[in-house]
């Protein structure tokens, strides 16, 4: 599948989405982001699809939304804002909540900068990778006087701290690939030859897993920032009770008894 703004294609049982705007280091826009839902979507309904990699064409991975001059402005019939709005609702969030419903596993393959709402998309990923000449830049706060959108706010602070992304946000510093890492932004700063093979590696690990199992440990997690632990030990037993008599649990008991790698429909 290939579009003016995206490419989507598939090594085995993992899909390779790229945002496909090299010219303007791949920014967000209203058609970026229908083009992108609907990969996802023919991802999603790709029987063999069992995990997804996204990444950007060029020297960047995603510099945020196309800040033009009409955009800006708004139109005869909106305002600025009210174009926002239809934006943000129709396209830009329905984005990020696509990936976060998506029942396989997503790695972003950052290849360059991630700015602004590109750090966003690049945080919606189960497991972040980034080349070591990456970087992340927030520059809502000091640059544009906006907050953080596409979910960075919920995103940053429960992988690196409040205090940290704090600063990050209102200061507006660059964050290095390696830096990342080492703060847990990520899960691995590779060299820049190795990023896409590194990427293709994890997700092809993440193939071989049960099948929902990413969807099943995204909501856990989720669950965990708000229950109380008496709250998360009954949400635990509930879905370990009904876990427990899915095929892939039977798979992976016989699987240890033999003493084999297990085999997951």
């Amino acid at each position: 599948m290939t579009t003016t703004t995206v490419d989507l294609e598939f090594d085995g049982a993992v899909a390779i989405l790229r945002l496909n705007r090299p010219e303007v280091l791949n920014s967000m826009t209203s058609t970026l982001a229908k083009d992108a839902r609907a990969a996802i979507a023919k991802v999603r309904n790709t029987p063999g699809a069992r995990a997804l990699v996204i990444t950007g064409a060029g020297r960047a991975f995603c510099a945020g939304a196309e800040l033009k001059q009409e955009f800006l402005a708004g139109g005869a019939a909106q305002s600025a804002g009210e174009q926002l709005d239809l934006t943000m609702r129709e396209d830009f969030n329905p984005w990020i909540k696509d990936l976060d419903e998506l029942p396989i596993p997503v790695v972003t393959a950052v290849n360059g900068v991630a700015a602004g709402a590109g750090v966003g998309l690049a945080l919606a990923a189960d497991i972040t990778v980034a080349a070591r000449s990456a970087s992340f830049v927030l520059t809502f706060c000091p640059k544009l006087g906006l907050i953080p959108d596409v979910g960075t706010t919920w995103f940053l602070p429960r992988r690196i701290g409040l205090a940290r992304a704090t600063a990050l946000s209102l200061l507006g510093h660059k964050l290095s690939a390696e830096k990342a890492a080492e703060w847990g932004l990520i899960w691995q700063c590779v060299d820049d030859v190795q990023l896409f093979e590194s990427a293709l590696q994890i997700a092809r690990a993440l193939a071989r897993l049960p099948s929902g199992i990413a969807i099943e440990l995204r909501q856990s997690l989720k669950r965990s920032q708000v229950n109380t632990l008496d709250a998360q030990l009954d949400y635990e037993r509930q879905r370990q009770c009904v876990l427990i008599e899915s095929a892939a649990f039977t798979e992976g008991v016989n699987a240890f008894r033999e003493k084999r790698q297990p085999v997951f429909d």
